[in-house]
């Protein structure tokens, strides 16, 4: 019999992506949440690797919400052995139903393009993380539940979901799991990621209190948003788009198909509705985002302003790009125009053509409307990068580069310490996860006074915890690490090498002549040539 319940951070620990956490019982395993590492190459190899542990022996999956990053390796679970239940509610179901085979196709598009590219380099091939059939036995293994109804998740545990005003059918989710010689069971809170106080379709988030342990996210646990209402929102979007707008140029929006494409439709379509904007034509160049809007439209009634989103999707101003051919021809508009493109941070989807297209030219404006993790290409933009790379190719950044954050969908630190303070009283110990440190850092500061920071806790990825009935007990961290807390969420070596490939053509197009171009050759490939025999 085991003491006490383990707890095992395997994602989102110093870092945003890969969210999953175990909980090891006397009766079984359960994951909260099984998500896609995102962000630099070194981060999203973890994809590829096993899992830290034996799919096969996991009891049952508790998912927040569909996003990629808590959902994205599931099929890959499935696929490798799992067979038990997993619990969302049903908004989370319906939205994992046409996000999870769009991870899929991306995962089978990708490697097909990576392959070709190898093969021309006489370069080893990969497989798939996942495919559309796992995918599809992974969609069959769902089970549908309400909030704040409790449901069976093992003998002696039982879970509960609570709205988290972050997502549609988004939740954070409470356990409790009995213990022997003891009438109390031992509860457990994991927030999840909270939603802001202004969110556009969601109610404030809610949570029980008097709780043993809380998993707590701090993605914007370091910053504050200023005057953050709907109105402030709409408002700021609104002085962007006029900004942005050029008669020969475009706006394009990276943006997360699944509600921040919603809220987007929503508020430019009322703002050109109200004429404070002009008609402008607004694209969405996303077939995940426009099958996402019909669970939006199917659920309507459950969101806050669903009247209003209905209306935004009825504008004669919005269109929709479905095929391969749509998206292409978007590169020949003619005349000022919005385009909505996935993915959020840059790193996949139809935004990268879009930015091929548009990069590059002064009449140019991308807007970044949600977070970008380090090492993606998006939050290589937010920095200020004067050329990048894109599928190989290399293109200066002439567009300008804006972004506005009040999109977010998670609280900010002032938030979260609202939120945290609600569930208290906290009987033992505080996690803080799904941050960089920095975020985590600030959040801690905060809770000074409010939480003993003796027991507020930085897990690293892989590190497990007992449970214990007077407090956490740290437990393990593997040996070697599959990757290291000095690696999460930083720029990698695939990050210098880019950067390296754009300085040394800029530094030949600068030279002053063929001479110097020569000069400069041969002192890369003597400092080449004296690192290979530095190495021998």
């Amino acid at each position: 019999m085991m003491p006490d319940p383990r707890l095992t951070f395997h994602g989102a620990a110093r870092g945003v992506t890969g969210s999953c956490f175990r909980l090891e019982t006397d009766h079984g395993q359960i994951l909260i949440d099984c998500g896609l590492f995102q962000g630099a190459k070194t981060e999203k190899e973890l994809n590829y690797r096993p899992f830290p542990f034996e799919p096969n022996k996991i009891t049952a999956v508790i998912l927040s919400h569909a996003h990629i990053d808590h959902s994205g390796l599931l099929p890959k679970l499935v696929r490798h052995g799992f067979k038990g239940p997993i619990h969302a509610t049903q908004a989370t179901a319906d939205l994992a139903g046409v996000m999870l085979p769009d991870s899929a196709h991306i995962q089978e598009y990708e490697v097909k393009q990576f392959n070709r590219r190898a093969a021309r380099r006489n370069r080893g091939q990969v497989s798939p993380i996942y495919t559309g059939a796992d995918a599809a036995a992974c969609l069959m293994q769902f089970r549908a539940h309400d909030y704040d109804r409790w449901f069976a998740v093992l003998p002696g545990v039982r879970a509960r979901f609570w709205n988290a005003g972050h997502l549609l059918g988004s939740a954070s989710i409470e356990i409790e799991v009995a213990q022997q010689d003891n009438p109390e069971p031992l509860r457990l809170l994991f927030s999840a990621d909270i939603g802001p106080d202004y969110k556009l379709m969601h109610p404030d988030p809610e949570g029980p209190s008097g709780i043993d342990y809380l998993i707590c996210e701090s993605t914007y646990g370091d910053r504050d948003r200023i005057d953050a209402t709907a109105e402030r929102r709409r408002e700021l979007l609104c002085e962007e788009v006029r900004a942005a707008t050029n008669p020969n140029g475009a706006l394009l929006i990276p943006s997360f198909a699944v509600e921040r494409a919603q809220e987007l439709i929503s508020d430019l379509s009322r703002l050109i509705a109200e004429s404070r904007l002009p008609p402008i034509p607004i694209y969405v160049d996303s077939p995940l985002a426009t099958r996402a809007t019909e669970v939006f439209a199917k659920h309507n009634k459950e969101l806050e302003e669903g009247a209003v989103l209905m209306r935004g999707l009825a504008s004669r101003h919005l269109h929709v790009t479905e095929t391969r051919e749509q998206s292409i021809a978007l590169d020949h508009v003619r005349g000022f125009h919005i385009v909505i493109a996935a993915s959020g941070m840059c790193d996949a989807g139809r935004i990268r053509h879009r930015l091929k297209n548009w990069l590059w030219r002064d009449e140019a404006t991308v807007l970044f409307t949600g977070f970008q993790a380090e090492g993606t290409l998006g939050r290589i933009l937010q920095n200020g990068a004067r050329s990048v790379r894109i599928q190989g190719e290399e293109f200066k950044v002439r567009a300008r580069i804006r972004s506005l954050d009040l999109y977010s969908g998670h609280a900010d630190g002032t938030e979260l310490v609202d939120w945290i303070k609600a569930r208290l009283p906290l009987r033992h110990d505080l996690f803080l996860v799904h941050g960089e440190e920095a975020a985590i850092d600030g959040l801690a500061e905060r809770l000074a006074g409010i939480v003993d920071l003796r027991h507020v806790l930085r897990p690293v990825l892989d590190e497990s915890f007992a449970l214990t009935r007077t407090g956490v007990e740290r437990l393990s961290i593997p040996t070697p690490p599959r990757l290291g807390p000095e690696k999460i969420a930083r720029l990698d070596w695939h990050n210098d090498v880019s950067r390296l490939i754009l300085d040394i053509n800029d530094a030949l197009a600068g030279a002053a002549d063929e001479r110097s171009r020569d000069i400069l050759i041969r002192r890369l490939q003597r400092a080449l040539q004296e690192d290979e025999t530095a190495q021998e």
